[in-house]
């Protein structure tokens, strides 16, 4: 039999990854994990490559049972862990013995929780990557009862040191709360709200229900164009900044179409996506103007903080004699 997870409470999670990267060169969204920065601590906190395979799991309870002993990881939106009905440390490894339930439950912050299995998850990919894609109804979703296979790296047993907190991984832990602040850089179409585009700044905006993977739809005092032509579709990023006709400012997110139609008055920095990915509805979002450079000095340290954890994940590992599985790129059962 293979090692595997059985799925006891399905919440609204599903297996992804970093992103399809190759997607847009194809037409579709890149997606993956919207809060990177968790995501990749997921995996690095099991010694995993930072795209292994992982949940994420949506503002719901989620439960499920392993086959087999394997050491876990949650990071990402704030909820009670519990193995085997004990409660256990978020943002640390932890072990969990065969025929034990993890259960996440009550989210108090953020919206979005990640847990990384080490060795990984054995799932179909597309174009390099098991994000799931809505459009074309591709991913390894979360059911009552689905058993989810792990990776054949998957190695057992555990060692019973890890889930004491004995070790101090130094983690840096996001703020997820009801304000966020959100950096941004001038984005091509600035010109098209002159005399307005600084009422992105002035006051916060809320976010609405209506916000998903593919934007987050924010309500405010919106800049208004100085000009009425049509734009052209032409290719955006992920965190663009747009102002589309209506009362409600867009902001793309990782699962936005490659192609769009209305002006872009900024774009999300990098760093700043992973704080979007993290806001739930009524959140107050507050605009932060910075420099091209600033963004990336702010990426740099995001850069390093992650480099620098996973030289204290490979010190701790290796003082137990637990051997890292981050040099092994993940894989899948390729689909495309």
């Amino acid at each position: 039999m293979r090692a595997q997870i059985t799925v006891a409470a399905a919440g609204r999670a599903a297996i992804t990854d970093l992103g399809r990267v190759r997607g847009p060169g194809m037409g579709l969204p890149v997606n993956g994990a919207l809060d990177q920065y968790s995501a990749r601590a997921a995996n690095i906190l099991v010694a995993n490559h930072e795209n292994a395979p992982l949940v994420e799991a949506l503002a719901f309870d989620i439960a499920f049972v392993p086959s087999v002993d394997i050491l876990i990881a949650a990071t990402g939106a704030r909820m009670t862990l519990t193995v085997g009905g004990a409660e256990r440390p978020m943002w640390e490894p932890v072990p969990v013995m065969a025929g034990q339930e993890v259960r996440l439950s009550d989210m108090t912050g953020g919206m979005r929780t990640y847990v990384a299995v080490q060795g990984g998850f054995d799932v179909p990919d597309l174009l390099g990557s098991c994000a799931p894609d809505s459009v074309i109804e591709f991913g390894e979703h979360f059911a009552d009862g689905a058993a989810i296979a792990l990776n054949a790296s998957t190695r057992a047993p555990v060692n019973p040191y890890f889930g004491m907190s004995l070790f101090n991984f130094d983690v840096a832990v996001p703020y997820f709360g009801e304000t966020a602040v959100v950096d941004v850089t001038d984005g091509p179409d600035i010109a098209e709200f002159a005399g307005t585009a600084d009422r992105l700044f002035r006051a916060p905006y809320l976010v609405t229900t209506r916000s998903n993977q593919i934007g987050l739809r924010l309500t405010g005092d919106l800049p208004e164009r100085a000009t009425e032509g049509e734009m052209i579709s032409r290719g955006v990023p992920v965190g663009a900044v747009e102002v589309p006709p209506g009362d409600e400012l867009l902001v793309l997110h990782r699962g936005r179409g490659v192609t769009a139609g209305y002006p872009v008055l900024a774009v999300v920095t990098s760093t700043s996506l992973d704080t979007l990915g993290q806001a739930r509805p009524e959140t107050a979002v507050t605009f932060r103007h910075v420099s091209l450079e600033h963004a990336a000095r702010d990426a740099r340290a995001w850069r390093e903080r992650l480099d620098q954890l996973r030289d204290r994940v490979a010190t701790v590992f290796s003082c137990l004699g637990v051997e890292p599985c981050s040099a092994h790129a993940p894989t899948g059962r390729g689909t495309a």
